[in-house]
């Protein structure tokens, strides 16, 4: 059963708690947003699972729900207390419902939904998706619409941001998302968790040219991804090596560069799409923007900026704090909610699996359908 939004008058104002849990960070970020003027930040609290996922080399459901329950109350205080508010001057609260960690998302939403209750007000449930998508405008004007290069952990896409709930995907991972593929190279020479930003740190000081890695898909006449090979390619590149800190830096900068050799590529094909793309404004030059939390990356961030300069696109990219999993994405995703009247009621479920764009994952899913839905 799907539940429709309720809808209640247009706002002008608000001042949002958000509230994140879709992984290992939990998250709590109180924003005030006004029509017309930049958005406030006034906390944005993380409380980190990296230790209690470090022994294993990867995020563990099971630990991640257990240490979500433990840190999300006084997570969710202490953004209060930053923001020098009172839980009564809130307007609404806004918390992702999905997709994610099931036991994740329904600790966070359980919290909202507590709070909705007891302070008799709306509740935003968020698609931690479109917290990425919109999060750009935390510290900056980016205009609908928009290309989206989301680039995560759990998600690799293209989408043609038009408006608030408005997405059409232009390119999906056929299997593993680049983030993935970053933690899986880390794993295999043992770098540590958390593995995306190792394996960058340690390319500083690698030949990228050094080992001969596949691009898959590259040139294909579509704006998909692949990284299930490059995987494989990868693992069996360190176990024919000698396994030297030179060897591993040689694999990581050889690695990295195959990744934005293919982010690149599926990029350029995915901005013509966009401009092919009738309800576009081909005359105008429009904006691409990368997030999610490969986007952290400085060298991917460098090619890509690269491609935007040749292609006439304006690069935007969030700052580098509201990359990964924050809440303050959240917060703001709600209050673009709650601006239009969009609120949801009580009985909303939280989704291990929700599409931006439901319409092509329905249609055409391209990682998997099961009984949860389309996962892309």
């Amino acid at each position: 059963m799907t539940l429709t939004p309720l809808k209640y008058p247009v706002q002008e104002k608000a001042l949002i708690l958000g509230i994140e849990s879709s992984c290992d960070e939990t998250a709590a970020s109180v924003v005030l947003w006004e029509e017309g003027q930049p958005i406030k930040v006034l906390s944005s609290i993380i409380a980190s699972q990296n230790d209690e996922h470090a022994p294993y080399g990867g995020v563990v459901p099971e630990i991640a729900a257990r240490a979500h329950l433990l840190k999300i109350e006084g997570v969710i205080e202490n953004a209060i207390q930053k923001a020098n508010i009172n839980y009564t001057d809130l307007n609404a609260i806004a918390a992702t419902a999905g997709p994610g960690l099931i036991g994740g998302v329904i600790t966070g939403l359980m919290a909202a939904k507590g709070i909705s209750m007891s302070l008799s007000i709306p509740l935003i449930a968020v698609n931690h998706l479109e917290g990425h998508a919109l999060s750009p405008s935390l510290s900056e004007y980016c205009p609908f619409p928009y290309l989206l290069l989301l680039v995560s952990g759990g998600h690799t896409q293209l989408l043609s941001v038009k408006g608030l709930s408005n997405y059409r995907r232009i390119g999906s991972t056929l299997d593993d998302a680049a983030g993935e593929a970053f933690d899986k190279t880390a794993k295999v020479m043992k770098l540590g968790f958390p593995g995306g930003p190792k394996v960058e740190q340690l390319a500083k000081n690698g030949d990228s040219k050094a080992i001969e890695l596949p691009r898959p898909l590259i040139g294909k006449n579509h704006a998909d991804f692949s990284f299930a090979g490059l995987k494989t390619a990868v693992s069996r590149a360190y176990e024919a090596s000698n396994k030297t800190e030179t060897a591993k830096a040689n694999i990581a900068a050889s690695f990295q560069e195959a990744v934005c050799d293919v982010l690149s590529d599926r990029s350029k094909k995915a901005m013509k799409i966009f401009i092919d793309d009738p309800d576009i404004d081909s005359n105008k030059k429009h904006h691409f923007v990368v997030a999610g939390g490969v986007a952290a990356n400085t060298t991917i961030r460098e090619s890509l900026k690269i491609l935007c300069e040749n292609e006439n696109f304006k690069f935007v990219a969030p700052p580098l704090k509201y990359c990964t999993d924050n809440a303050a994405m959240i917060a703001l995703a709600g209050a673009q909610h709650y601006a239009i009247g969009n609120y949801d009621s009580i009985e909303v479920k939280a989704r291990p699996r929700w599409p931006l764009d439901m319409i092509a994952a329905n249609q055409k899913p391209k990682s998997g359908y099961g009984k949860k839905g389309p996962k892309s």
